[in-house]
């Protein structure tokens, strides 16, 4: 168990980020699925996106309607961020993050790393009123993340597209997803998210669905080994996990007491190749974490919010579909059908996402299901059933009575 030292006290509230206003009401983040076109062909893509434009996609003037009906809810308004695909594939895409800013929004934009992601596109996109852009990086190499990207290149393209969205002024948020496949490449990527200066650090935990149900997942333990290790690194590289929520265990009671796991070979792996991956690293970063030794609660610590699939976040696809998520494709309704708003707090799947006392098995039984409630996409992914325990966390609900501390 890694050394340190440990409070039994309750967790504090300031450890999670709380929300203006009632997610049973109006969503907190709407994913914004502009296309599923791009000129990337990666192996996990949830998409399975295609070369071509779907000639079905909303028009302009139907997704300026949906951005109509999120700025009508008032302040605090929802963040959109659009997606896909590669929005860079759509003409109007600079027309409506102007629209969404323009109705009070705050805008983010997920481009791929193509050559279309040129400065001047990002610029066009920052005098359009977006504010944060993300780029995904899944390896710490050219050879690493250009094989999982399936094509030659976008390592440079995406790195470029990073540097230029810096020096634009635009915030940065670095997207990894993590799987059999890609996990060791976390300490080679966390120096790149922080030698970029990237503002977030989006962990994704593979969701086998889309292209990427042929990848292979990390097991329970393991993904208890790769939260252990981000909550260590956290201190020094803000970031966040995605499918992931029992990350806010971790940060609600330290590394030690609110894993309840013993380390595995994984987390002392990824500790070693984070001293390769990181040189000189007193100089370049102060003190990095090390294999068994806790930081307690340092203030580059990000507290996450306690929002999750149909709960605050929406997805809404290239034709309208609105899912819980991306990774979720289960439909509560169509904006060309009826808007988003009234879908978001009316449909019975959204609202049965929203209530902890339906969840299943463990996400059930556990004293954490108002902060966490598990993954439901990956609940619904991997047992059918959307309410289901998320088969991806292995903690024993109860674990977190009070216990000894060790290392003093």
């Amino acid at each position: 168990m890694p050394l340190g030292r440990t409070s039994d006290a309750p967790a504090k509230a300031e450890n999670i980020r709380q929300l203006r206003f009632d997610t049973h009401q109006r969503p907190f983040l709407v994913l914004f699925e502009l296309t599923r076109a791009c000129d990337l062909a990666c192996r996990h893509c949830r998409a399975e996106a295609v070369p071509e434009r779907d000639p079905a996609e909303l028009s302009t003037a139907e997704v300026q309607a949906v951005l109509d009906d999120l700025a009508s809810l008032g302040p605090p308004r929802p963040v959109v961020v659009f997606t896909g695909g590669d929005p860079l594939q759509r003409s109007d895409l600079e027309a409506l993050v102007e629209h969404a800013s323009g109705s009070g929004l705050t805008v983010a934009v997920s481009p791929a790393g193509t050559p279309r992601a040129t400065r001047a596109r990002l610029a066009a996109l920052c005098e359009a009123g977006a504010s944060v852009v993300s780029f995904s990086l899944d390896g710490g190499s050219r050879q690493a993340h250009d094989s999982f990207r399936r094509v030659d290149g976008s390592f440079g393209w995406t790195l470029a597209g990073c540097r230029a969205a810096k020096e634009l002024g635009l915030r940065l948020q670095v997207n990894t997803t993590v799987c059999a496949e890609t996990v060791g490449e976390l300490p080679a990527v966390s120096r790149l998210v922080a030698e970029l200066g990237a503002s977030l650090w989006s962990v994704f935990f593979l969701v086998p669905t889309g292209r990427g149900r042929s990848l292979q997942g990390i097991s329970a333990g393991q993904t208890e080994d790769v939260l252990a290790f981000l909550y260590e690194l956290a201190a020094f590289v803000p970031l966040k996990t995605t499918e992931a929520p029992a990350f806010r265990r971790l940060v609600m009671f330290g590394s030690e007491r609110g894993t309840g796991h013993q380390p595995g070979a994984l987390y002392h792996e990824l500790h070693l190749r984070l001293e390769g991956a990181w040189p000189g690293r007193g100089e370049r970063a102060g003190s990095l974490p090390r294999a068994g030794v806790v930081a307690e609660r340092p203030s580059g610590r990000r507290p996450p919010l306690a929002v999750g699939d149909g709960r605050g976040v929406v997805f809404v696809s290239h034709l309208g579909d609105v899912q819980p998520s991306g990774f979720l494709p289960l439909v509560a309704g169509n904006v060309r059908e009826a808007p988003l708003s009234v879908i978001y707090s009316g449909s019975p799947l959204l609202r049965s996402l929203r209530e902890p006392s339906l969840l299943k098995g463990r996400c059930g039984r556990c004293e954490l299901k108002e902060l966490c409630g598990g993954s439901r996409a990956q609940a619904f992914v991997r047992t059918g059933d959307p309410l289901g325990e998320d088969p991806t966390c292995s903690y024993e609900p109860a674990a977190l009575a009070p216990r000894a501390v060790v290392g003093e």
